[in-house]
């Protein structure tokens, strides 16, 4: 892998731990994605994540990447296999997620110089993404166990960059970033489908503040 390669999955890091919080954005419609991607942007939510379990997922990230392309972190959620991170990424995707460790879409994010976090909910499952070449591993469903269990990790895996998906919300994101979280990823909580339905980005964009006003007081 060249520098240039290890240097930009950093630069990557570095805006996502910008941001604070990753818009998971899982359903999204390509009528109103763009507009939903500038209320989060507006309310200082730079990293937005289009699931691939999302119809049309994949024109939605060239959509993104083409339209908003200074302005915000696209990237690919809910990826399972090499093939669907290599098509993400051909459409701009810059970061590539997971909810579970698969070996191949750690290789082929490496092999295309693209951010990955692999989703684990151990210890163990965390070492071996990140030895495996994981950048930032998503501890998922972090929910389950809370943020007691991301300090727990933390402790002896301080290395490993951890963003805790899966009910994270304004009430706990602040305890997630306390126990060592790099960032949040955040779903219906930051991207209420019914606001979006009915046009009311301007919802979005409060959501967006004040996920980003609660990070920026627990750091």
């Amino acid at each position: 892998m060249d520098a240039a390669s290890v240097h930009s999955r950093m630069s990557t890091l570095e805006v996502l731990r910008e941001s604070g919080v990753v818009a998971v954005m899982r359903g999204a419609e390509p009528e109103t994605v763009v507009d939903t991607a500038e209320a989060l942007v507006e309310g200082g939510v730079t990293a937005l994540e289009v699931t691939a379990d999302t119809p049309g997922s994949t024109e939605m990230i060239r959509t993104l990447s083409e339209e908003l392309d200074d302005e915000v972190l696209v990237g690919a959620g809910t990826v399972l296999d090499a093939a669907t991170a290599q098509s993400a990424i051909a459409a701009g995707a810059e970061f590539v997620v997971s909810p579970s460790y698969h070996e191949d879409v750690v290789e082929t994010c490496n092999r295309y110089g693209v951010l990955v976090a692999p989703g684990v909910m151990t210890p163990t499952e965390a070492v071996e993404a990140f030895e495996a070449g994981a950048d930032v591993v998503k501890v998922f469903p972090a929910k389950t166990l809370g943020p007691d269990h991301l300090a727990a990790m933390k402790g002896p895996l301080a290395q490993i960059p951890m963003i805790p998906t899966g009910g994270v919300s304004t009430d706990n994101a602040g305890d997630y970033i306390e126990a060592g979280a790099v960032a949040v990823g955040a779903g219906s909580a930051l991207v209420d489908r019914a606001a979006v339905e009915s046009g009311d980005f301007d919802a979005i964009t409060e959501r967006a503040r004040t996920f980003r006003s609660v990070i920026d007081e627990a750091r």
